[in-house]
């Protein structure tokens, strides 16, 4: 009866069962009674009851009541008190041995599951499958290749779940032609083995493999569950397939799942997140009957990675609001990058004392996204505060900080930061390079920057990426290394991508070389013919030159250009200003201000600079335009808005132009102000007529 109430799932009437059996029938139990109620117990107080009775009855060290015991206590109880009661067993059976080993790895205790494998004489498939999980999960790939060769000598990888768990394990550390082997190899597949390899491919990012092999199950009569549609969405996105993803959509509903399983629905909001469709991200976020804290971390993430930091804030905030869900790490490191995108500092500061008063700022992806958040708007001094504040074991808070330094122009200081990573015996990753190469772009650091490039190489053993070349390009092309800069190019031992020619060409574009700035969009359109921000980067350049045909030919093939716009945080709200913009309810008083402005920098010694008029206009004409500049309208703005002498801070979209570079020293020497612009390459300082990057941007 016991049995019987087990197996079919009714845990409460079969420990009701033994309780009567034990009070009303004068029986004894025997050694088959207490493994099958210990199966029904599902609390730890439950467990002790009947531990308490096989001790009494004197069953305890009987093989199969012990490992029932040791599987009880690795469930509900410290895995101490099994190891305890799987030490004191004078007899274990390889089902002994199997409830501890698993005990430690559903507990996370994966080094402890290995190092009581070492005693070991042999093992079965159930040890296997426990031990290559324990593995993955430590990171120990050497041991599970053994293991692996230990299966192949006793004829256990023929086993079906051994072969899925040796896909899974090869998965993780990423030695795909290992999975594939096996798979190969097996003479049997399930549902679960065609799950593994396409989940194998889409985590390690090769979307076309992943999207080949749904074929195949398909081919093979093999009905997708909701597993196989999770990889799918995230191999559709990684293709950026847009109709795929609507036919995931599509199925989940025509099945069902995205109402009853929360895990598809995230999924489904995650994937129009990375496919750049936030409204149907959103659209499925609201249509999801219940949402869990993944839900709203999702919606808040797609937000921020696509530019709507803004409405990743409010998302945020009606989370906060509605009570009913508690934010956790993945919130913090979602909403704070957007914090950082839009300069919402206040925001920031808000989030970061609910964190110090939960004591959740020493957790190191935490606390390198506050870090972060402080030295993207504008305050390196709390952001370092931070750094030394985190454990800094790896290499991903000191790349974030390397990062802000570059961002504020401190070539200089980023380069100490990577010298006392080093001292540290921090080892630097590919990503610390990209940001090391990019503080010396900003800072001139052109010799230091050949120095990094070859470091990596020849002492880390990293081959450049194409983030590494396009830094070393955008290197000698700020500097003005023009010539150097296309030489590198046509060195490189792999094929340029859109991104590379698009930085040579901008640099043409700043210094004014048009004869090079022709040859690098010729091969630049070559890549990527319909990218209408390269075609506006060219016309921009023919306008800097006066070459008005070119421009004209350029602008008939109908391209719009990315309206520029600057935003600031005045009294607790965010001020958007656009290029040309005059609906401001302050329009008069801003353009007052502005006015004013200009006469009294051209008796200090300002002269405009007409190249930043992309029109073929009048030069009274062009001194307007280049004053409706947006950044100029938030200067303005802040000026008759806020106290005297107290600091400006701006935030822009686009690089700000050399006339409003110029511009902007002279309102700080009028003013008495000090004025921050954050513009999309950096940060510039401007104090007493001088800015922090020395006219080097």
């Amino acid at each position: 009866m016991i049995s019987g109430y087990v197996r079919s799932g009714s845990s409460s009437e079969a420990i009701k069962c033994f309780s009567l059996f034990m009070m009303t029938s004068g029986l004894q139990p025997d050694y088959r009674t207490f493994p099958s109620v210990l199966k029904a117990c599902r609390s730890l107080l439950d467990g002790m009851k009947i531990h308490c009775s096989a001790l009494k009855y004197g069953f305890v060290w009987d093989v199969f009541v012990a490992a029932s015991l040791v599987h009880l206590y690795c469930r509900y109880g410290p895995v101490a008190n099994a190891r305890r009661l799987f030490d004191e067993m004078p007899v274990r059976d390889m089902g002994s041995w199997n409830a501890m080993i698993s005990g430690y790895c559903q507990s996370g205790n994966a080094e402890e599951a290995l190092a009581l494998s070492k005693e070991l004489k042999g093992m079965d498939a159930v040890t296997i499958v426990s031990l290559l999980a324990a593995c993955t999960e430590a990171g120990d790939f050497v041991r599970g290749v053994l293991i692996h060769l230990y299966s192949i000598k006793h004829g256990l990888d023929s086993e079906l779940f051994v072969s899925n768990k040796l896909i899974d394990m090869y998965a993780e550390s990423g030695n795909l032609k290992s999975c594939q082997r096996v798979f190969d190899e097996m003479t049997v597949r399930d549902l679960i083995t065609w799950n593994s390899m396409i989940k194998a491919y889409e985590v390690n990012e090769q979307p076309v493999r992943a999207l080949k092999l749904f074929e195949e199950m398909q081919f093979n009569r093999i009905q997708p569950d909701c597993l196989t549609l999770i990889s799918l969405a995230s191999t559709l996105a990684q293709l950026g397939d847009v109709r795929g993803g609507r036919s995931v959509q599509g199925f989940t509903l025509r099945k069902g799942w995205i109402l009853e399983d929360v895990t598809v629905g995230n999924t489904v909001v995650d994937m129009y997140a990375k496919l750049g469709l936030v409204d149907s991200a959103r659209a499925v976020f609201d249509y999801l009957p219940s949402k869990d804290v993944i839900s709203w971390n999702t919606i808040i993430s797609g937000y921020a990675q696509n530019g709507f930091a803004a409405e990743a804030i409010e998302m945020y905030n009606e989370m906060e609001e509605g009570g009913e869900m508690t934010p956790n790490q993945g919130t913090w490191v979602s909403v704070l990058p957007a914090c950082s995108q839009s300069g919402a500092l206040r925001q920031g500061v808000k989030i970061h004392g609910w964190l110090l008063k939960n004591g959740l700022c020493s957790d190191v992806f935490i606390g390198t996204s506050l870090a972060d958040m402080y030295g993207k708007c504008g305050r390196l001094e709390d952001a370092l505060s931070l750094f030394y504040q985190i454990p800094r074991v790896s290499s991903v808070p000191w790349n974030t900080l390397i990062a802000c330094h570059g961002l504020h122009g401190h070539g200089e200081k980023a380069m100490k930061l990577f010298r006392e990573m080093l001292d540290e015996g921090v080892k630097p990753d590919h990503i610390t390079f990209v940001t090391l190469l990019s503080a010396c772009s900003h800072s001139g650091l052109v010799e230091e920057g050949r120095w990094l490039f070859e470091l990596m190489q020849r002492d880390y053993n990293i081959a450049p990426s194409l983030k590494h070349y396009g830094c070393m390009v955008d290197l000698f092309g700020r500097a003005g290394q023009l010539e150097t800069a296309f030489n590198f190019i046509k060195a490189m031992p792999v094929q340029p991508d859109a991104s590379i020619w698009g930085t040579l060409l901008g640099a043409c574009r700043v210094h004014g070389d048009v004869d090079l700035g022709k040859v690098a969009s010729e091969h630049l359109f070559e890549v990527e013919p319909e990218h209408v921000g390269y075609h506006v980067l060219l016309s921009n350049m023919y306008a800097s030159a006066g070459k008005w045909e070119g421009v004209d030919e350029i602008r008939g093939k109908g391209l719009r250009k990315t309206p520029g716009w600057s935003s600031m945080e005045v009294n607790n709200r965010v001020e958007v200003f656009y290029t040309g913009n005059q609906t401001h309810p302050m329009y008069e008083e801003i353009y007052k201000e502005l006015r004013s402005l200009h006469e009294k920098m051209k008796m200090i010694g300002y002269v405009p600079d007409h190249r930043f008029v992309l029109q073929d206009v009048e030069d009274d004409e062009k001194e307007h335009i280049l004053m409706s500049h947006s950044e100029r309208l938030a200067i303005a703005f802040a000026l008759v808005t806020t106290p005297p002498k107290t600091s400006i801070q701006i935030f822009k979209n686009l690089r700000v132009c050399s006339d409003c570079h110029s511009v902007t020293k002279f309102i700080s020497r009028i003013t008495e102000r000090e004025i921050v612009v954050r513009d999309s390459n950096r940060f510039h300082h401007f104090k007493d007529g001088v800015c922090s990057c020395g006219d080097y941007w």
